[in-house]
């Protein structure tokens, strides 16, 4: 077991790493865009898509990321004066009432974007420059993917933690 956290882990840690260059690409993009607008006088059509497209690369595939390091929200005012052992049982509740049917429905509704985005050769038209949609479709669904795996990781380190009373 403690392998296969650790490969999650490990593809959660890349995950972020990718993400981390998605930032740069985004500040490159809205940079050259605004040099090109302001200086140059010469706007292009891709440049805001591009940053919405990074944008939602940023944070889909940086999700699993934040979930290994725990930085998404918590009630800190009871969270944090539970014992190890009552915020495994905290974490596991909540993974089953709230995580676990929220990701599935947003894994089958990419699922279904996704598979849409494919067979009708959709195209993204908030400007005149129409890229596929398919590319950050597939995006948004591994990002929920790795996400719900780092989830039921996190999930398995709790169970151990109620069990055993430890982490594995």
């Amino acid at each position: 077991m403690k392998k296969i956290l650790s490969v999650i882990d490990s593809t959660s840690k890349w995950a972020g790493k990718i993400s981390m260059w998605g930032c740069l690409a985004l500040v490159l993009a809205l940079s050259f865009e605004v040099i090109m607008r302001y200086v140059f006088d010469r706007p292009t059509i891709w440049a805001h898509e591009t940053s919405m497209m990074l944008g939602v690369f940023i944070v889909t595939i940086g999700w699993s990321w934040v979930h290994l390091n725990h930085g998404h929200v918590r009630v800190d005012v009871f969270y944090t004066r539970l014992s190890p052992r009552g915020k495994a049982i905290t974490d596991i509740a909540c993974f089953f009432v709230f995580f676990l049917p929220l990701l599935l429905v947003l894994i089958y509704a990419a699922v279904q974007m996704t598979w849409d985005a494919y067979v009708f050769d959709e195209v993204l038209m908030t400007s005149f420059w129409y890229p596929p949609a398919l590319p950050i479709r597939l995006v948004m669904l591994i990002g929920l993917v790795l996400f719900l795996v780092q989830g039921m990781a996190e999930m398995l380190r709790d169970v151990y933690m109620v069990a055993k009373g430890g982490r594995p």
